[in-house]
């Protein structure tokens, strides 16, 4: 079904995903997905991926680049912490000092603060939750373990807001670079349900897994989801994918179709709800309630 709110115009940028991860290493790299725009904006190619090893080399990335001088990222990692939290901490006055505040802890002392506000909660309500982890089916923001994202916020957002990124909804900036948060696992719910894709544990990867990763490469082959894009992608790298366990590359592609669709959207504000909390932020396709 066309959707009047989406709006074509060039030159395009480069339609990047970003698989992110608090401390890269060779093992577990921050991996990038890079790819263009095609038919007239209503599809992707997929090019290629860069594989980051270092926080210094994403930060790096960030920076402006003659190579690829416009671009809009999707990034799997939260963009803003839970206003109730904020609150508590004393640093709800904006999105800027909120994430200024957090960088000048370490990571020790962040997870500290995390537990410390837990502690005093009741069980069932002990971590807060911002406005779009239910619409996302999105973990806690400030959730330390399991995953640690809010040591991804911790080590991206800081570099990002450094780096001059443009976030819509949460901070101005270069609009030639341009990110929005992305959420894979929101896409991978609407393919499959509840089924397992990927496990960081090479012995857990099963004919199942293994199945589900390839319905969800033919599903972005082919458009058939509810963004609508459908992607290009060589034989080869299909088959990197599949083979992929940890399906790293493949959450990274997903992060690029959303932010993809984010694009299509970018003279809407870039799909996001008009009550988008700004000192929250929110996931880019989930869908307001």
């Amino acid at each position: 079904m066309k959707d009047d709110k989406v709006s074509i115009r060039q030159p395009a940028p480069l339609i990047v995903g970003i698989d992110f991860s608090s401390a890269p290493s060779r093992r577990k790299p921050i991996v990038v997905a890079r790819c263009v725009l095609v038919d007239e904006g209503r599809g992707l190619r997929l090019d290629g991926f860069e594989r980051l090893m270092t926080l210094e080399a994403f930060a790096a990335w960030l920076r402006p680049d003659p190579s690829r001088p416009e671009w809009l990222a999707g990034c799997d990692l939260p963009f803003g912490l839970p206003r109730e939290f904020l609150q508590a901490q004393g640093w709800a006055r904006d999105w800027v000092s909120s994430i200024q505040a957090v960088a000048g802890l370490t990571r020790a002392e962040l997870v500290e603060r995390c537990r410390a506000f837990c502690a005093g909660r009741p069980a069932g309500r002990r971590l807060a939750h911002r406005a779009t982890d239910g619409p996302a089916g999105s973990s806690p923001s400030m959730k330390w373990v399991n995953p640690p994202v809010v040591l991804m916020l911790h080590a991206a957002l800081p570099r990002m807001l450094a780096a001059g990124l443009h976030l819509p909804g949460l901070h101005e900036g270069d609009r030639s670079r341009v990110a929005v948060e992305a959420y894979p696992g929101l896409f991978a719910r609407e393919c499959l349900g509840r089924r397992s894709y990927k496990s960081d544990d090479r012995r857990r990867d099963d004919a199942g897994r293994q199945a589900a990763r390839r319905e969800l490469l033919a599903r972005l082959a082919s458009g058939q989801h509810r963004l609508g894009l459908a992607v290009a992608i060589d034989a080869g790298l299909g088959e990197e994918m599949a083979a992929e366990s940890s399906a790293d590359a493949l959450d990274a592609l997903i992060c690029a179709v959303q932010a993809g669709w984010a694009w299509q959207r970018r003279d809407a504000g870039y799909g996001l709800p008009a009550s988008l909390d700004p000192l929250e932020g929110w996931i880019a396709t989930a869908v307001a309630n």
